[in-house]
């Protein structure tokens, strides 16, 4: 499996490593978790940290007044590859509940998680909401399931249930306001599905190609009718092989896609070596703009929350794949 902390290391020096890894992990978890406190104050906002910024955006929409969100991950950081400190491990000890997004996208923090569930601390992971018929399996992975939820727009309800219900459970002083801020989220999300859906049916169909860094896309491809391929795998943490760009290069040129897009956690120099491989096939492919996969863009910005961010994406989608400037050509 790419996802779990033991691929992070390997041979014998890699196996003490991961001995001594865990270990710290046991120490820290079981030490902050013996310290921390579960009372809040009658005026107090409930303490609860989130993992990404796409978690932690759908917990600030919810909690809203009566919750103090503290993210783990920054805009631009890779959930793949985030290996949480002692402070990090802190904060989530700390806090009174602790919410992820799961099915092993944080994957070098899945012993913290399970440490801390063994230690009677509340986690939510929030990809594991959705019912497992609706999950897809990562390609290649028998079992697995791809994590990237939260780019169906309709799976993501499911998520913002689960946050609802989970503040009520814990903070029962409000959970009036939660589930009321709940049921207005999902309204927005509903309009926000229906947008999308507009939106991407101006692309012609023979366009709807959506080709990217990683494999995070499969979601949005099933739920919007879009081919979706990616240069690496569901996780960033495998590289690709010069294998896997030739490959893709084939496809670009055969199929004659217009423009690939790079995504802003992931390093563009995987799609220059791709755009590379299909120019010295004699086919000019554009770089169709920059998406937001696995966390959202700077809070200051439009894309700096979960519907910005998707707006962000579809448009950039759009215009790329529907514009005559977007338009491939013949070198």
């Amino acid at each position: 499996m790419i996802f779990g902390a033991a691929n992070l290391f390997s041979g014998p020096a890699g196996s003490a490593a991961l001995r001594g890894w865990r270990a710290a992990v046991g120490v820290a978890v079981a030490v902050t978790v013996g310290c921390s406190g579960d009372e809040v104050g009658p005026t107090e906002r409930l303490p609860a940290v989130a993992t990404t910024t796409i978690v932690a955006d759908l917990v600030r929409e919810i909690g809203g007044p009566d919750v103090s969100v503290v993210s783990l991950m920054g805009p631009g950081i890779d959930p793949h590859l985030f290996k949480p400190s002692e402070g990090d491990i802190a904060r989530m000890s700390r806090a009174a509940i602790v919410f992820y997004s799961g099915l092993h996208l944080e994957g070098k923090m899945t012993e913290v998680f399970e440490r801390m569930r063994q230690l009677g601390r509340p986690t939510v992971p929030l990809a594991e909401c959705v019912p497992v018929d609706k999950r897809l399996t990562a390609a290649g992975f028998s079992g697995v399931y791809d994590p990237h939820v939260w780019f169906d727009v309709g799976l993501w309800k499911h998520a913002a249930s689960c946050v609802s219900e989970a503040l009520s459970e814990h903070d029962p002083r409000h959970a009036d306001a939660y589930r009321e801020r709940g049921r207005r989220y999902l309204e927005r999300l509903d309009a926000l599905e229906a947008a999308v859906r507009r939106r991407i049916e101006q692309v012609p169909a023979q366009r709807r190609v959506l080709v990217t860094a990683h494999d995070a896309f499969a979601y949005f491809g099933r739920a919007y009718g879009i081919e979706v391929r990616g240069l690496l795998g569901v996780s960033t943490a495998a590289e690709a092989g010069a294998a896997d760009v030739q490959e893709l290069a084939d496809f670009i040129t055969e199929r004659r896609i217009p423009a690939m897009f790079v995504e802003s956690s992931v390093p563009e120099r995987y799609v220059q070596a791709l755009r590379e491989a299909v120019e010295s096939r004699g086919w000019q492919v554009s770089i169709g703009g920059t998406l937001f996969s696995d966390a959202l863009g700077d809070p200051q910005t439009p894309a700096g929350s979960y519907i910005g961010t998707v707006r962000h994406n579809v448009e950039t989608i759009v215009a790329a794949l529907s514009e005559p400037s977007g338009a491939g050509h013949e070198r």
